[in-house]
């Protein structure tokens, strides 16, 4: 399987610099704060000897683990001094019942697990689940370290290896978009019987895509420029779709950074917090935005040219707005959201339809 140049990362370009540089004064947690949730998860046998704040995390900590006996485990901190987005309509207090809130929180993490354990997905075993904040002050879990690298890392260097992990991951997908359910919205939510915001999934989109719109418009002149050519697109592709009354268990961002590879070979899927029950093509979209040349070998099917349309420029305008937001906080890894921002900024304006 030949690489295609952007599946391990957005491609390098030239591009406008956004927010400012800050010198974050957050402190990643340690060993004397996680000891006792070690204790809490493995008793006496282990002896805690170094903790490591993984990269990449934006909502919340991920660290690795080290013991005296040479083996690791992976520790997820749910908290406020832990999350890097600024809140903007769409944060924690607009609550489970819209879709696209901010998917952050022990609760969606254990549900989501739940689900896939249920329908035989791969993700990290679970050790422990803590919201009494005895062993830790934040909601927290503690799950296995998968031994093997990120499937990003080996799609242009190891052919082989990738081409058997992207086929798994495909049937996991086929697994899960056959899961179906009348309501769309979060996996929680749904679960306990909720209802979400709005009236459709395409209807959802659209509105969002308007305020993405709005929030790229407001920080870039050549959004700006194009705004009304853009969101007479957008309202044009929504008028198309047809409504359905299922919807498929999605990621919502499954990109080759949250699948993992076991020593098996075996795809392991990870930030799962997001899933929710909406249309695949949503899925799809950001599948083929990351996966690239190799997106084939998930075996799409049969999608909705009408919605792919749709929320393929509504997931790039997702992908200004949202990295230029978290611009505005301190997020350390400043370089990789200006380049995703300005990647999507230009799929944007090729998008958009000429007067």
């Amino acid at each position: 399987m030949p690489g295609s140049g952007t599946l391990t990362g957005w491609p390098r370009i030239r591009c406008q610099r956004y927010g400012v540089a800050f010198n974050s004064v957050r402190i990643p947690a340690g060993r004397s704060q996680l000891a006792p949730l070690m204790q809490a998860a493995f008793g006496s046998q282990r002896h805690l000897l170094g903790v490591t704040r993984l990269r990449g995390a934006s909502k919340k900590g991920v660290y690795r683990v080290t013991f005296d006996d040479e083996s690791t485990a992976i520790v997820y901190i749910w908290d406020a001094a832990e999350d890097y987005w600024p809140s903007a309509g769409t944060g924690p207090a607009a609550g489970h019942a819209d879709p696209f809130s901010h998917a952050s929180g022990l609760d969606l993490f254990e549900a989501a697990q739940a689900r896939l354990d249920w329908l035989g997905i791969r993700t990290p075993r679970l050790y422990l689940a803590d919201c009494s904040r005895e062993h830790c002050p934040a909601d927290v879990a503690v799950v296995q370290d998968v031994p093997g690298p990120a499937l990003e890392d080996i799609l242009d260097h190891d052919s082989t290896r990738a081409r058997s992990a992207v086929e798994q991951l495909g049937d996991a997908l086929h697994a899960m978009h056959a899961d179906k359910a009348s309501a769309f919205g979060k996996l929680l939510h749904i679960a306990r019987g909720g209802v979400s915001h709005g009236t459709t999934c395409a209807q959802i989109v659209l509105s969002r895509a308007l305020r993405h719109l709005a929030e790229a418009a407001a920080r870039d002149p050549r959004i700006m420029q194009y705004r009304g050519q853009l969101e007479e697109t957008l309202r044009g592709q929504a008028a198309i779709v047809v409504p359905r009354s299922d919807h498929s268990l999605i990621h919502g961002e499954l990109g080759p950074d949250h699948v993992l590879i076991d020593h098996h070979g075996r795809p392991v899927i990870i930030d799962i917090e997001g899933l929710m029950y909406f249309d695949a093509e949503w899925e799809h979209v950001f599948l083929q935005l990351r996966f690239g040349r190799a997106y084939p070998l998930l075996r799409p099917g049969d999608l909705d040219p009408g919605r792919l349309s749709l929320y393929r420029l509504a997931m790039h305008l997702s992908l200004v707005a949202g990295p230029l937001r978290l611009l505005d906080g301190d997020y350390p890894e400043r370089e990789e959201m200006i380049q995703i921002a300005e990647y999507n900024l230009l799929q944007v304006l090729s998008l958009r339809q000429a007067p």
